[in-house]
C-alpha cells in the first residue's frame, strides 16, 4: 500500500507542481551559471547510493568550497536559493525520486556516505527503511540552516546539537512504521510548513 501511495501520489504532485518548476527552472538558470537540478549522491535503502533530486540553491561545485552543513547564511547560496530554500520549493523535485522508487513520501531523511559511515550497528536499523521527504525528524527540525546560522563551525553544531536527536527519531521511526503513521506526518508536515512548528509535538515525538 504504501508503494502503491508512493507512486500515486508521486505523479499527481509532479503534475500539480509543473508550473512551479518551469517558474523556479528558468529563474535558477537566470540567476546563475549551472544546471537546474542537484543531484548529490545520498545513501539510500539497504546502503544503495542514488542521485537525489533538488533544486539548486547553490553555486556549482559547492561541495568543493565547503563542508556538507549549510547554514542559512552559507555564502555558498544564492539568491534564487534562500528564497527557494525559504519555502522548501527545493524538496520538490525529490517526486522523482519517489515515483521512481528512490525515497518515499516518508521516511528518514537520506544522508551522505560520510555521516552513514558514522553508523552505530543500532543506527544502521535506519537503512532499512526507504529515505523520505519527511519523517518525525524532520518535523522536529524543519528549519535546520536557522540554526546553524552564525556558527563558526556549522559542521561540529551540527554534531553536536543536531545528529543526536535527529538519529534517534529516524531510530523511532523504523521501528514503530505503519502506513497511518505515514499519513499522520505527511498531515503534521503540512501543517510546520504552512503554520510553524507547534510545541505540542515535541512531546509526542519523543514518545
Amino acid at each position: 500500500m504504501k508503494r502503491l501511495f508512493d507512486i500515486v501520489f508521486s505523479l499527481i504532485g509532479l503534475l500539480l507542481t509543473f508550473p512551479i518548476f518551469l517558474f523556479l527552472a528558468i529563474w535558477i538558470k537566470i540567476d546563475s551559471p549551472g544546471p537546474v537540478f542537484y543531484r548529490g549522491v545520498r545513501v539510500g535503502r539497504h546502503g544503495r547510493l542514488f542521485r537525489i533530486f533538488k533544486f539548486r540553491t547553490m553555486v556549482l561545485n559547492a561541495e568543493k568550497i565547503g563542508g556538507p552543513s549549510t547554514a542559512d547564511d552559507d555564502p555558498r547560496i544564492t539568491r534564487v536559493g534562500r528564497f527557494i530554500r525559504r519555502f522548501k520549493f527545493d524538496e520538490l523535485p525529490q517526486f522523482i525520486n519517489v515515483f521512481f522508487g528512490d525515497m518515499s513520501f516518508v521516511g528518514p531523511r537520506p544522508e551522505v556516505q560520510h555521516y552513514v559511515d558514522m553508523y552505530t550497528e543500532e543506527e544502521k536499523a535506519i537503512l532499512n527503511v526507504r529515505p523520505g521527504i519527511t519523517d518525525w525528524a524532520s518535523i522536529w527540525n524543519p528549519d535546520e540552516g536557522a540554526i546553524l546560522a552564525g556558527s563558526p563551525d556549522p559542521e561540529k553544531t551540527y554534531m553536536e546539537e543536531i545528529r543526536p536527536q535527529k538519529l534517534k527519531l529516524q531510530l523511532k521511526y523504523a521501528r514503530e512504521r505503519t502506513f497511518w503513521t505515514d499519513i499522520k506526518i505527511i498531515f503534521v508536515t503540512l501543517w510546520v510548513i504552512v503554520f510553524g512548528k507547534d510545541k505540542s509535538l515535541e512531546g509526542e515525538q519523543s514518545q
